[in-house]
């Protein structure tokens, strides 16, 4: 499957997170309009002032991002860092991350990972996990108190 360069401009659409009121992406998923089902590629763009989504961290899924053009600032881990066109960044599970456009100009990137049946996502800004297992997707307390060991049945 080809997207064409215009028909990718055509699609474009305006996405946000709802727990936070600077998340701005206008983007496309690219894989997923092609017809893929197990690797995700968006391609995305963060105006000026805006971020990406929400601090977050996988357990399951690699992500990697690279900048097509403009500047950001990444926080990996806890430590801010400047990228900028041509710099490529990998989350491995376990790496806590979030990109946000603190510069006078839009941010433009590719952004992809693995789109695995089950992963988990911690929240820790806003102490929540996600549990996705298909389409469905519950959020839960982070600091939730345990259910287990479960009795050997």
């Amino acid at each position: 499957m080809i997207l064409r360069a215009a028909d990718i401009e055509k699609k474009q659409q305006r996405h946000s997170h709802p727990w936070n009121p600077a998340s701005e992406i206008h983007g496309v998923r690219l894989a997923h309009d092609a017809g893929l089902k197990r690797v995700g590629v968006n391609v995305g763009r963060v105006p000026p002032g805006k971020e990406s989504f929400v601090y977050h961290v996988h357990h399951v899924e690699e992500e990697w991002l690279y900048v097509l053009s403009g500047r950001a600032m990444i926080d990996v881990d806890g430590a801010e860092h400047e990228v900028a066109a041509g710099d490529f960044v990998a989350f491995a599970p376990g790496v806590a991350h979030h990109l946000h456009n603190p510069f006078d100009e839009d941010v433009r990137y590719l952004m992809g990972g693995e789109a695995i049946d089950v992963e988990i996502c911690d929240f820790p800004t806003f102490k929540k996990r996600m549990v996705r297992h298909g389409m469905k997707t519950v959020v839960y307390p982070l600091d939730g108190e345990a259910m287990g060991p479960y009795p050997k049945l």
